[in-house]
């Protein structure tokens, strides 16, 4: 009688295989996080089309291993988690193939895709062993609002509410949030429990965070699972709202709250949500996670002006105080993976003039650069780039009032119309309340502007730079 069937067997040398390529340093477990609009789908389509492609006019001349000849291929191969839904590479780059081409549908939930890169070693032990080596490269995607849940994990009830309070009672979320403010104070907390009307103010207040997101161009968004749920929707584990006279109430009686009132019902579904939510997200995919890339579109929260921006800022401090950073060892790999190298990506460079890319990366390192202190002392390798996952735009000089100015040409993604304009100059520094006053900029939205054919290779800005960062020192 067979021990183990075959499925079984699969499943222990997959595991097997994994524990040998972490040992040898062969493995790679890649973070792509980011906020919506950030250009997650965007940006694994191109990084997995240029290493598929490499050879047919991919140019990735700033990625050692291509740049030295030692580049062999690279393909697809089955994900390692296959109860977690693959990244439809396949779909995306579809958009890009039609005609006209598009943009992707952007991320909805979790996906995960695996890519082995043949390559001949030349530095490290394994050249010792054999001329031809294999890095396997694991790609985790998910929705950055889901990241903005991990703070809850220190937060109780009370204090998430007090810190929701704190941000619907400020401009310019205060005044979409007014009546929705007035009936949950006209609440009382210890009534028993009404789940209809529960689920009515969830509802509200879910639709307040799609309207900050999408009318007011806001980051921090909590809970995220609100507005891109995934497997949830429809589930009372959804149905919770902060309590926004939580500081008025008695400690007393608030504590001893059953959970068939109204705040002790909100307050154990926020717990719920907490445990089995965030902390299993946490638990299941952070945890695993070696080399990390957080992509940030600085352009259209300086559009939004100064709020927006601020938000961002919050936004990007919430994502990395959640991460669990510290030098990778061989113990560590095995048994206890963490991030050792952070790149900062800020997208969308080529919606500015060339000549403004070194500042959009100034203005990003600005924009972390107190966790970028934190991390240099801990010492975490990280990089910041300016990059675009696909390049919509051509750059040149224009006439104006006898000056040549830089100038970016493409199709505007709201007109469909092609134009040609100098979109404004990227700020150095974090602005101050004169610098809102003063400047004005035109960051626009471009459309994928050329179609390619499915085995050809999407035009980029400085994608070799990010898989050199984050891979060549593994294809050494």
């Amino acid at each position: 009688m067979a021990i183990f069937s075959s499925d079984s067997l699969d499943s222990i040398k997959l595991k097997a295989s994994d524990i040998l390529n972490r040992t040898l340093d062969k493995q790679v477990n890649l973070a792509v996080t980011g906020l919506s609009r950030s250009g997650k789908t965007a940006f694994i389509t191109s990084l997995v089309n240029q290493l598929v492609n490499e050879g047919a006019e991919a140019q990735l001349s700033f990625f050692e291993p291509v740049h030295q000849g030692r580049f062999i291929a690279a393909k697809r191969v089955p994900q390692k988690h296959i109860h977690v839904p693959r990244f439809d590479y396949d779909g995306a780059l579809n958009c890009f193939c039609q005609n006209p081409p598009s943009w992707p549908e952007p991320t909805k939930g979790i996906s995960e895709l695996r890519v082995a890169i043949k390559y001949r070693p030349q530095n490290s032990v394994l050249k010792y062993a054999t001329d031809v080596a294999t890095l396997t490269l694991d790609i985790t995607d998910y929705p950055g609002e889901w990241l903005l849940d991990l703070p809850m994990l220190g937060q109780t009830f009370e204090q998430w509410s007090e810190k929701m309070l704190s941000l619907l009672a400020q401009e310019p979320r205060k005044t979409m949030a007014n009546e929705w403010l007035k009936k949950v104070a006209a609440l009382d907390p210890f009534a028993p429990a009404d789940e209809i009307l529960v689920a009515e103010l969830s509802r509200e207040y879910t639709s307040l965070l799609h309207l900050f997101r999408e009318k007011l161009g806001l980051s921090v968004i909590q809970p995220g699972r609100f507005i891109l749920p995934g497997d949830l929707v429809g589930a009372p584990i959804l149905e919770f709202f902060p309590f926004t006279a939580i500081q008025g109430l008695d400690k007393n009686a608030y504590q001893n709250a059953d959970d068939d009132t109204m705040v002790g019902m909100l307050r154990a579904r926020f717990l719920e949500y907490r445990e089995r939510v965030v902390k299993r997200f946490y638990k299941t995919h952070f945890l695993n996670y070696d080399r990390q890339i957080v992509l940030a579109d600085c352009l259209t929260p300086l559009n939004n002006g100064k709020e927006s921006f601020e938000d961002l800022q919050m936004a990007i401090n919430m994502i990395l105080e959640s991460y669990h950073y510290g030098k990778s060892s061989l113990l560590n790999r095995l048994f206890s993976p963490k991030i050792d190298k952070l790149l900062f990506a800020a997208t969308k460079a080529d919606h500015v003039t060339p000549e403004q890319h070194s500042r959009l990366t100034t203005l990003l390192e600005q924009l972390i650069n107190q966790t970028k202190q934190q991390l240099r002392f801990d010492g975490i390798a990280m990089k910041t780039l300016a990059i675009s996952s696909v390049k919509t735009t051509e750059s040149g000089k224009s006439d104006y009032k006898g000056e040549k100015v830089p100038v970016i040409r493409g199709k505007s993604l709201a007109s469909n119309k092609v134009v040609t304009l100098f979109p404004g100059t990227v700020p150095t520094e974090l602005p101050d309340n004169d610098f809102w006053q003063q400047h004005k900029f035109n960051f626009v939205s471009f459309a994928p502007n050329l179609a390619i054919g499915k085995h050809q290779v999407l035009p980029h800005q400085r994608i070799d730079q990010v898989l050199q960062f984050l891979l060549g020192d593994k294809m050494s």
